[in-house]
């Protein structure tokens, strides 16, 4: 049952097994998720009129940080991590992808619909699972690299994000450490999806208004980016320590972005406007929740979202890095990632 006053909770499932089982047992559990959004709240399904083509729904999820209970059975705290694997079936005028490489595209003629099949061979906590579906097209960024939208804005979305590629090789520079995830591909969603970014694994979700038209706001990217090692790869234990992604993810970001740039002083405006945003965070929310580590307890950790997290814990880092000095400090960083 669910309990009273923590609907964020969602509900136990309790599976009893026999005292004396030793072995590996094969769990099947058949379910189906709530079409109420307030259950399913992981799920957003968008109607024609909210989409770019105007002609189709459109279906995205977004699992972070508590919300792939709502769609699957799972242990949805971050400690806990999963490989999957996973067969979609969706109307033939559709294309589903997820945070997994895909396997197999297979047309039923006989009723309309088709089959995508899909792997995750790298373990990832329940709030990186996501999915999406809708009219969509792709292109080519590099060979590991390629970008996903609905087909009126492809040519604008490859245009903006052209640097991809050479935002993956500066990172894998910095932390001396090859891509995990094989591929790296961008899905450019509707604009009712509310965050600038999410660092899905192979399947990076980010918002249309990323398209400036100029690539000024590409570190969004880098920022998705820098998640496939801080983050994806080394994941914070609990949701109380956040700021394990999000300050190294930071840092990382800003170090791909003066690397890509050329930039002769360290560090840039960037984090200036960083620290900015925090101040005025700070100035707004509950002291409480101004602290690196958190005690969320049974709470919603997305009621504690802030620039807390990002900004302080880049600082922190930051700090150790002049403090060390840089040279030391990526030594320390490869030595973390591995």
């Amino acid at each position: 049952d669910a309990i009273e006053g923590k609907l964020h909770l969602g509900q136990r499932l309790t599976i009893p097994l026999p005292k004396s089982a030793t072995e590996l047992v094969t769990l099947v559990i058949q379910y189906t998720t709530s079409p109420d959004a307030d259950k399913c709240s992981a799920a957003q399904w968008l109607t024609p009129a909210q989409t770019s083509g105007k002609n189709y729904p459109y279906l995205f999820t977004q699992c972070q940080a508590i919300h792939a209970r709502s769609i699957l059975p799972c242990y949805d705290c971050p400690r806990v991590k999963m490989t999957y694997n996973a067969s979609i079936t969706v109307p033939s005028w559709s294309t589903a992808v997820m945070s997994a490489l895909p396997v197999q595209s297979k047309s039923r003629p006989s009723d309309g619909m088709h089959t995508f099949t899909f792997e995750q061979p790298v373990p990832i906590p329940a709030y990186l699972l996501a999915l999406a579906v809708g009219e969509l097209a792709s292109r080519d960024l590099s060979p590991r690299c390629r970008v996903w939208c609905e087909p009126s804005i492809l040519d604008a979305a490859a245009d903006e994000f052209h640097q991809t590629e050479t935002f993956l090789t500066t990172a894998e520079d910095i932390t001396s450490m090859p891509y995990a995830w094989q591929r790296y591909d961008l899905l450019l969603l509707p604009g009712s999806f509310p965050y600038g970014g999410m660092e899905n694994p192979c399947l990076t979700f980010v918002t249309p208004t990323l398209l400036a038209g100029d690539g000024s706001l590409v570190c969004v990217v880098a920022h998705e980016i820098a998640h496939s090692w801080t983050g994806n790869l080394v994941t914070n234990l609990t949701w109380g320590h956040f700021w394990l992604n999000e300050g190294w993810t930071t840092w990382l970001q800003r170090r791909i972005m003066n690397k890509v740039e050329g930039v002769s002083h360290d560090m840039d405006l960037d984090t200036i406007g960083g620290a900015l945003a925090l101040e005025k965070d700070i100035a707004l929310i509950d002291e409480k929740m101004t602290s690196l580590v958190l005690t969320l307890g049974d709470g919603d950790p997305d009621e504690s979202y802030s620039r807390v997290p990002y900004e302080k814990g880049f600082h922190l880092i930051y700090s150790l890095e002049r403090l060390v000095g840089q040279e030391t400090f990526l030594e320390l960083v490869a030595a973390y990632l591995k």
